[in-house]
């Protein structure tokens, strides 16, 4: 005999639908099916913690983690990667770093890689299918993103960290060509991008993508400062928030120390969330799900400040410390405990790689060097602060 004990079933919708209490008890051998919708369709009203549905975007159960944090998908992908030499002989998040332009040899497309949580030199990845530096990143668990840049018209590829080899074609920014030092950023559904320039103009769009579904990028709303102060900005995100700092016009003569953040999940303008300690352009920015970290960048002159912020509140950013050399155009990418900055300018192209504890203040440190030397790349992790 077929029997279901309920202790609370309850109408999402709160329209009068009655509740019925009991004991809840699933004994069957086959499935049962949850609520199911896209991700525009996430109800965001009386919606109680743990509430479990299925995102057709995603292709993925989600559970909601209450009003600040939002819906999350079930992580199916182990994010400890390894099996290498050098920095990779352990395991732990693994960063990808698409190199950009080494000195004197222009444009290449290389690709490397690196488990966060060891020390050692990076190691061959694959290879890109088109040549580019000033790119944007982005990525879930599994897949990672590689957005515009010079050398390119309006390129989207992606990478799968797990898997060594070259890139693949996802689509295409959905405006613009040549997008020089657009900024990226990404929780676990979404990728995010923003800023750049093309040509003589700088760009307010804010375009998004479906981290899993390759496609064009998407219009999200507009950066703060509409055409002006949107060139190479530093960017890094939490599972709800996405942050955008700093940035120049495009022919660097103004810099700006404005911080603004979006919401991931929806369409919308970004809000004036503080500012860096100066103004500057060329940053590399990655972060936990608790802090933001901005590293380098140039003010007209290199610098080796190290800024930090706190994603779920508001306000300027404090000194966390300084990095071994003074950088910009370098890439940043982060585990939830440590964040690594390295190649850029110095003012040559560089390979050196440093790493701080995000839950600590302090100086960087040395964790090793990329195959080459690399300017203007861009990094992502399968274990950033979106995820």
């Amino acid at each position: 005999m077929s029997k279901i004990n309920v202790r609370n079933l309850s109408n999402e919708n709160d329209d009068g639908a009655p509740d019925i209490v009991g004991i809840t008890t699933f004994s069957a051998t086959s499935y049962f099916v949850p609520t199911r919708g896209t991700t525009a369709q996430r109800p965001s009203n009386h919606v109680e913690e743990g509430s479990l549905r299925y995102n057709y975007d995603t292709k993925n159960l989600e559970y909601y983690r209450g009003h600040t944090i939002g819906w999350s998908q079930f992580e199916l992908i182990d994010p400890d990667l390894g099996g290498g030499t050098g920095s990779n002989t352990g395991l732990g998040t693994r960063a990808v770093i698409s190199s950009g332009q080494r000195s004197p040899s222009g444009y290449v497309t290389d690709i490397d890689f690196m488990t966060i949580s060891t020390l050692g030199n990076a190691q061959d990845f694959g290879n890109a299918n088109v040549t580019r530096d000033k790119l944007g990143s982005g990525g879930d668990r599994s897949r990672g993103l590689f957005i515009g840049g010079e050398g390119v018209t309006d390129t989207i590829e992606f990478i799968t960290f797990a898997s060594i080899g070259d890139a693949t074609d996802f689509g295409n920014i959905g405006h613009g060509s040549q997008m020089r030092f657009v900024s990226g950023c990404s929780d676990s559904t979404r990728t995010i991008f923003g800023g750049g320039y093309t040509g003589p103009a700088t760009h307010n769009i804010i375009e998004y993508v479906t981290t899993q579904t390759a496609g064009n990028g998407v219009d999200f709303g507009d950066l703060i400062s509409g055409a002006n102060d949107n060139n190479a900005k530093g960017a890094c995100s939490s599972s709800t928030r996405g942050i955008f700092a700093g940035g120049a016009t495009h022919n660097y003569g103004n810099r700006t120390d404005r911080i603004e953040f979006v919401t991931i999940n929806t369409i919308g303008n970004s809000t004036d969330f503080g500012n860096l300690t100066g103004s500057r352009s060329m940053i590399g920015g990655c972060s936990n799900s608790t802090r933001g970290l901005f590293f380098g960048g140039f003010t007209p002159s290199l610098i080796d400040n190290i800024d930090f912020i706190t994603i779920a509140s508001t306000g300027n950013a404090t000194d966390f410390g300084d990095m071994t050399v003074t950088r910009s155009r370098n890439f940043a990418a982060s585990s939830p405990t440590r964040a690594v900055s390295g190649g850029g300018s110095t003012p040559s192209a560089t390979n050196s790689i440093e790493y701080v504890q995000i839950s600590t203040l302090g100086d960087a440190l040395d964790f090793g060097d990329l195959v080459g030397t690399a300017s203007g790349g861009a990094a992502c992790s399968s274990g950033h602060g979106g995820l």
